[in-house]
């Protein structure tokens, strides 16, 4: 069933809006403008939600213990996202030994689903999702407009570029270990 939804969804351009009343406050408690705070240049946004066994997964737990972190918005029933993941397993086997590290945002409703498709597809890196679809927290944080997405961050918290996809997140990756 899970196969099947993925070779019939062929766009995941869905527009999310930001939801009216998110706050989101930079170190020093004040609030910040999502769309513009989160472009390169700018210190990344913390999310923490459920992972797959209920723990709370933090983005913020992973900077300054890695080089880089991914932040990867994605979702089961995504077709765009389901082909360009072995591209983002490619850039996990290849360097995270050298200080990578991904943590995945599923745009997921259903639990079973998602957590399916992380063993299907071979992620090994910490997974959350809060399973409110395009609703999801950490994609309003990030003023996620369509998924596939991803956000790489250093370690200092700093983001150096988003929306990466194939050679071109492989090739970046490499550069920034260097």
């Amino acid at each position: 069933m899970l196969a099947a939804s993925l070779l019939l969804t062929t766009s995941c351009n869905q527009k999310i809006k930001v939801t009216e009343g998110i706050q989101v406050d930079d170190s020093e408690g004040n609030p910040i403008d999502v769309a513009s705070a989160t472009e390169p240049g700018k210190v990344c946004v913390d999310i923490a939600l459920p992972g797959p066994q209920g723990q709370t997964v933090r983005v913020r737990d992973y900077i300054g213990k890695n080089k880089l972190v991914l932040i990867d918005f994605w979702a089961s029933w995504c077709g765009p996202c389901m082909r360009e993941m072995p591209n983002v397993v490619k850039a996990y086997d290849l360097y995270h030994g050298k200080g990578l590290e991904i943590v995945g945002v599923s745009l997921d409703k259903d639990k079973d689903s998602w957590v399916q498709a992380i063993e299907l597809t071979g992620q090994k890196w910490p997974q959350m999702s809060d399973l409110k679809g395009w609703d999801c927290q950490g994609a309003q944080f990030y003023n996620i407009q369509s998924i596939p997405a991803n956000v790489l961050v250093n370690e200092h918290g700093i983001i150096i570029a988003r929306d990466l996809r194939g050679e071109d997140l492989i090739n970046t990756i490499a550069a920034q270990l260097q």
